[in-house]
C-alpha cells in the first residue's frame, strides 16, 4: 500500500470534502513511517549511534593504564576528561561531539529531501491530490522532519549512556561547578540536556524544509542544505565575524552545557532557544510562502 492510498481513509477518494483531523493523523503517521523505514534513515542513526562507541573506546584505550587524563592530555570535546570517572559523561561528551557537524548534516539531509525528494520521485502531485492541502502537507513534512530531530539525538545519548555504562564507573557525578549531584539527578539532566539539543535543531529543520521547496531535485536540496550548515559553521568560527555571530543558528549550540552546572546559567540556553524559534518561523513562513505557490506539475 502506498503513502496516499494509507493517508487516504476507504470510501474518501470519490467523496471531495474538507480533511479532517483524523485524516492529518493518518498523513502524519504514513509519513513518518516511511521516513524512519528508508535505508538512508537507518544508516544515518546508524552513524550517529556508532559516534559514542567510537569515543568511548577510544577513551577507555588512552586510559587503559589507569590514569585520569589518559595519554592524551586534556583536548576533545566538553566533559572528556571526566568520563573514566563517571560513564554518563560519554553522554555529554557525544552530544557535543556530533551537534557541529553529525546531527545536523543528519537532519539536513531528512528536511531537504522532504519536498524535493517527493517531487523528484513524482509522488508531490498525488500526495496533494488525496486530498491534502499544500499547508497540511508541509507541516506534516516538518512535523516528521521534527520528530527525527528527537529520535537522532536520543539515539546518540541512549548509544552513549550503554557504552558508558559498559566501559566506565556510573555513580554520584561532579558539575562543573563544582558541586556533587546524584546520578538519578545526573541521569534526568543528560534526558533534558538531550531534549534541549533536539530543539537547537529545528532551525536547521526549517532552514532545509525551505530549501526543499525550492528545487525539484531531493539531491540538490540536500546537498544545498548541508553546504549552508557547513558555511554557517564556518563563519562562526572567524573572529573578524563576531557581529554577527550571535544571529547564526548554530553559535549557541554548545550552550547545553550550562545545564550541568548549579545553579544553571540559563542566559545562552534561553537565547539559543529563543533564536532556534526564529529561524523556524522565518524559513518555515518562507516555505510555506514559497510552496503554497510553487506550480506542481510532477
Amino acid at each position: 500500500m502506498s503513502r496516499v492510498e494509507a493517508a487516504v481513509p476507504a470510501g474518501a477518494v470519490d467523496v471531495p470534502r474538507r480533511p479532517g483531523p483524523l485524516w492529518t493523523f493518518g498523513l502524519l503517521r504514513s509519513e513518518l513511517v516511511t521516513t524512519f523505514r528508508r535505508w538512508r534513515t537507518l544508516a544515518l542513526l546508524g552513524v550517529l549511534a556508532a559516534v559514542p562507541v567510537l569515543v568511548g573506546i577510544a577513551v577507555r584505550i588512552e586510559t587503559g593504564d589507569g590514569s585520569p587524563g589518559g595519554r592524551g592530555g586534556g583536548g576533545g570535546p566538553a566533559f572528556i576528561s571526566q568520563i573514566t570517572n563517571n560513564g554518563l559523561f560519554l553522554v555529554f561528551t557525544a552530544l557535543a561531539a556530533t551537534l557541529p557537524f553529525f546531527l545536523p548534516m543528519a537532519i539536513g539531509v531528512v528536511a531537504g529531501d522532504a519536498i524535493a525528494g517527493e517531487a523528484s520521485a513524482g509522488t508531490l502531485r498525488y500526495l496533494l491530490v488525496a486530498p491534502a492541502s499544500r499547508t497540511r502537507l508541509l507541516l506534516t513534512k516538518y512535523a516528521t522532519t521534527i520528530a527525527f530531530c528527537l529520535v537522532a539525538t536520543l539515539v546518540v545519548a541512549a548509544s552513549a549512556m550503554l557504552v558508558g555504562a559498559l566501559l566506565f564507573p556510573l555513580g554520584d557525578l561532579t558539575t562543573i561547578s563544582g558541586t556533587r549531584i546524584t546520578f538519578a539527578e545526573g541521569l534526568g539532566r543528560a534526558t533534558l540536556i538531550a531534549l534541549v539539543v533536539a530543539a537547537s535543531l529545528t532551525g536547521v529543520a526549517a532552514l532545509g524544509l525551505f530549501v526543499s521547496t525550492l528545487t525539484g531535485s531531493g539531491i540538490a536540496a540536500m546537498a544545498t542544505t548541508v553546504g549552508l550548515l557547513i558555511t554557517v559553521q564556518i563563519l562562526d568560527q572567524i573572529p573578524q565575524l563576531h557581529a554577527i555571530q550571535p544571529y547564526l543558528f548554530s553559535h549557541y549550540w554548545l550552550s547545553f552545557a550550562d545545564l550541568m552546572r548549579e545553579p544553571v546559567y540559563w542566559d545562552d540556553l534561553v537565547r539559543n532557544l529563543g533564536l532556534q524559534g526564529l529561524y523556524a518561523a522565518v524559513f518555515g513562513t518562507a516555505a510555506w510562502a514559497r510552496f503554497t505557490t510553487k506550480d506542481i506539475s510532477t
